[in-house]
């Protein structure tokens, strides 16, 4: 659908999992693209960067709004805290108010926003009710809003199908709490992403609350069954009589890569029937044909079997060490280093295509069930773990989640920034560069940094030291090794890639 090149479109939530996609979508209709992020860092690494306007602001932050909305015609409000801590409901009052004021003095036509399914007439969970909230205070200021609400989004990456695919994966028996028999309509997220472009060109959508979801109602353990069917598996559902949303969460905590502040919310979610209720989707989207869950399933498995995985929910979630935002480390007091160099018989690009692949799937290449066990003892204690692994096996771009790690800053083919996401009692980094000696040879240098929180962070610093040392002494010589593998292997035209260790 091609749409004039001449309408600026905003986009907030563009280092989200939806945003993210939609931005893209956004380019393809030949729309011009203006995002709204608190860190422009973090859109690096994404195809589409060139090709919009990137803009600072913060919807928690009304100051910051000011002048970011001049010029727009419509503007998509994606934002949500729920993974910013308790108080999440009243941050997004918040952050909605701001934004549909600010809105309102620019001048903004039209506000499209995504919201949540659920009847507002129940008693809902305060995840659901935050979401209908927000779209009603985006509506206050009299800025016309259309408003889409959706329930299980199943895609590559999305929260809601990471938690099926983990659930049915790594259980052949699963025990079935009560919500296992709660009835949703799952849409795929081209579905979702489908809605939202063409709601800009479809006047009738204006002012509109709109349920979107798939071509069928399913309960929850259905949607087990469903995955376990489209991947070949056979699972049991064993029914008990109580399980509360606190339990369930921690089940979902230890099984999942979905950290138990994440799924407490979601899951106390889980007891409402979140279906569409008002069938105005078909009559405005007439267009539209919502496949079915097999369908969304077999195109989510495609593209993560490809390695084709555009965003991931890890990209905006904050962390066990919270929504902290990156730093510019530099030698202070107060923050310990512990600095490596190595000298590789490799070029730069070889020794950075080494350390740019750790972990997920290729793991931590020296003593990696050490990794594994600080990811179990991380997860026992509410933390992240090694789970989450990665968005893509080769490459990495700020933002992006590496096990219980997130990527601060990249250079291509010079550095690499790991923040550390694990419960510890302190801030922490690992970071690898790498600088050209001569035509033949490279220098890697790794640095591991600690901020210590109190004296607990300076025990955990010495006491961890010894087994940091050996961990760290053998994670750089084996990346200079897989670096001269590679580098030997490619000379001889044998390996366009690293080889996995």
């Amino acid at each position: 659908m091609a749409m004039s090149s001449t309408r600026t479109v905003l986009v907030t939530g563009a280092t989200g999992y939806i945003g993210g996609r939609l931005v893209a979508r956004l380019l393809e209709a030949g729309l011009k693209v203006r995002c709204l992020v608190r860190d422009p860092a973090r859109l690096q690494g994404r195809p589409w960067l060139g090709q919009v306007e990137v803009v600072v602001g913060d919807c928690l932050s009304a100051d910051t709004l000011a002048t970011v909305m001049l010029g727009i015609e419509t503007a998509f409000y994606l934002v949500h805290s729920m993974a910013g801590g308790h108080d999440f409901e009243q941050r997004d009052v918040l952050a909605a108010r701001n934004f549909a004021t600010s809105a309102r003095t620019a001048g903004v036509g039209r506000i499209i926003y995504l919201g949540g399914l659920g009847d507002p007439d129940s008693a809902l969970s305060s995840h659901l009710r935050s979401r209908q909230e927000t779209g009603a205070v985006l509506s206050e200021t009299g800025v016309p809003v259309t408003e889409f609400r959706a329930a299980v989004i199943v895609g590559s990456g999305s929260l809601s199908f990471e938690i099926i695919r983990y659930l049915t994966e790594r259980l052949p028996v699963m025990i079935c709490p009560r919500w296992l028999y709660t009835r949703a309509q799952p849409i795929a997220i081209r579905n979702v992403l489908d809605y939202l472009v063409a709601a800009l060109e479809t006047e009738a959508s204006v002012g509109h609350i709109i349920e979107i979801g798939g071509a069928e109602v399913l309960t929850y353990g259905d949607m087990l069954r469903g995955y376990a069917r489209a991947r070949g598996l056979k699972r049991w559902l064993v029914p008990v009589p109580v399980l509360t949303p606190r339990l369930s969460s921690y089940w979902v905590h230890l099984v999942t890569p979905i950290p138990s502040v994440i799924a407490r919310p979601l899951v106390q979610g889980l007891r409402n029937d979140v279906v569409v209720r008002d069938t105005s989707a078909r009559e405005i989207f007439p267009q539209i044909q919502p496949c079915d869950y097999a369908t969304a399933v077999r195109l989510a498995l495609a593209n993560l079997d490809t390695d084709q995985v555009e965003t991931r929910w890890t990209d905006a979630m904050a962390s066990s060490q919270g929504d902290t935002a990156p730093v510019v480390l530099t030698t202070q007091e107060g923050i310990m280093l512990e600095r490596r160099q190595r000298v590789v018989r490799a070029s730069p690009e070889a020794t950075f295509r080494s350390f740019e692949r750790l972990g997920g799937g290729t793991g931590w290449l020296y003593l990696n069930w050490a990794w594994r066990v600080r990811g179990f003892l991380d997860r026992l204690l509410g933390g992240v773990g090694l789970r989450r692994g990665r968005r893509d096996p080769q490459e990495v771009r700020v933002g992006d989640a590496v096990d219980f790690w997130r990527v601060e800053a990249v250079t291509p083919n010079h550095m690499l920034r790991l923040r550390a996401e694990m419960k510890m009692p302190g801030r922490a980094w690992l970071e690898f560069q790498v600088e050209p000696i001569d035509a033949a040879s490279s220098r890697l240098i790794q640095t591991a940094y600690f901020a210590p929180h109190g004296l607990s962070g300076l025990l955990y610093w010495y006491l961890l030291y010894p087994a940091h040392g050996v961990i760290f002494s053998g994670l750089a010589k084996q990346i200079g090794r897989c670096a001269e593998e590679w580098e030997i292997r490619r000379n001889q035209g044998s390996l366009a890639q690293p080889r996995d260790p």
